[in-house]
């Protein structure tokens, strides 16, 4: 193949398959020819005009239910960034030619993102296959009229298999209901179990939780902070559970209870992740749980940290100087079969420093390298560094987050030392 460069536009017209574009609002940003010819509509009845007005629901009602069914997978889509392909639809459409009237059809749709630059969903890719044909030659030949004749015996066992997935789609659809239920019971318990923002003493303290967009990856993270016994010290904590749902916030509260005991009377923060390694053995469900706790001391401006591999905390300097905490990193929690002591380090700041603890919802995002999420994670902190814990933490989350929401639950907690 020669160096000339590919002309992507004639290629997006010459696909064999119906594709169009659509924005994040759901308005058409482009459509093949093969698109404009299935539906009947011309390109400037398309272009920049909101999917639903092009194509709204039958008035009639009946059967159809394409267009309920399009839109919540096109939402979806958006919100997790996952690629999606929906059973049969019935989507009647108005004919062109006949205002008013309109045309009982049948689609298979396939719904996928596009990324932009920096991994928020920029357009949806929405690509659809007309089956009209012979899911009206099966009604016909089950009525026993002339449509015996229409077709072979294999296009009528084609549209047999459409009809099982529009059974399949309802059945889907009942599962992501009971998925509902669990998590807004998950996010009841996670929230009932998590310490509301406080001040810990005098000192100011901002705490945040961000659930998963849909019905996974949800109550996993979770935070902590306690006034530590002798002297101006508090305990700051993060950490994360795999899974999601019910088993993922039952195992979050017994390791963030277990933690929040063990600082108390721990000598440091290593023994502290000491005592919760060794829980966290017996607990079902705890495996591979990653926690990173910091001591702060006030009258003596140290920090004295230790992590199981959870991602490291960031120390922003009064003069704008980042600083991460990761001398002290082991593996996660039950990671080895007979647990090791874990390494602790400690740091010194001025006063005006800010301290962050962060899960790994607010830094990674899906074909990006880690080093990426913690280089804009630091900016952020830098920049906003004179700001109030509160507003900070709601600029993190802001320049951090994707628009539509992270696919991953996300803890935050800043501290003003």
């Amino acid at each position: 193949m020669n160096d000339t460069a590919i002309d992507y536009t004639a290629v997006f017209q010459a696909l064999p398959g119906a594709v169009a574009l659509l924005t994040p609002e759901l308005v058409y940003a482009d459509a093949n020819r093969e698109f404009l010819r299935v539906s009947g509509r011309k390109r400037e009845q398309l272009i920049g005009r909101h999917v639903f007005e092009v194509f709204p629901d039958n008035p009639n009602g009946g059967a159809a239910s394409g267009m309920r069914n399009l839109e919540a997978s096109l939402h979806r889509v958006l919100a997790t960034g996952e690629r999606e392909a929906m059973a049969l639809q019935r989507y009647d459409v108005e004919s062109s030619e006949r205002p008013g009237e309109w045309d009982e059809r049948y689609w298979s749709p396939v719904n996928a993102p596009v990324y932009g630059p920096d991994g928020s969903v920029v357009l949806l890719v929405h690509r659809v296959e007309e089956v009209t044909e012979l899911i009206l030659a099966r009604g016909r030949r089950g009525t026993g009229g002339d449509g015996a004749r229409v077709g072979s015996r294999g296009r009528v066992l084609e549209a047999e298999l459409y009809t099982r997935a529009r059974e399949l789609q309802e059945l889907n659809e009942r599962l992501r209901l009971a998925h509902a239920r669990e998590r807004e019971v998950a996010l009841a318990l996670q929230e009932a179990m998590l310490p509301a923002g406080r001040q810990v003493g005098h000192h100011r303290a901002a705490v945040r939780y961000r659930p998963a967009v849909g019905a996974l990856n949800v109550c996993g993270d979770w935070y902590d902070l306690v006034d530590l016994v002798g002297g101006n010290r508090i305990g700051v904590s993060v950490g994360d559970v795999v899974g999601h749902g019910l088993e993922a916030a039952g195992v979050m509260g017994q390791l963030r209870s277990a933690l929040s005991a063990a600082s108390r009377v721990a000598a440091g923060p290593a023994e502290a992740l000491n005592v919760l390694g060794r829980y966290a053995h017996v607990v079902d469900g705890a495996e591979s749980a990653t926690a990173v706790t910091t001591f702060i001391d006030f009258d003596h401006h140290t920090i004295t940290y230790s992590s199981a591999g959870h991602p490291p905390p960031v120390l922003v300097h009064t003069d704008g100087r980042v600083e991460f905490l990761d001398r002290a990193t082991d593996p996660p929690l039950d990671a080895r079969p007979t647990p090791l002591p874990r390494p602790q380090a400690r740091t010194a700041y001025d006063s005006g420093a800010t301290l962050a603890l962060y899960t790994d919802g607010l830094v990674e995002r899906r074909r990006e390298d880690i080093y990426t999420g913690l280089a804009r994670l630091a900016d952020a902190l830098a920049r906003h560094r004179e700001a109030d814990p509160e507003s900070l933490a709601d600029a993190v989350l802001l320049e951090l987050l994707p628009p539509g929401g992270a696919t991953d639950d996300t803890a935050l907690v800043i501290v003003r030392l």
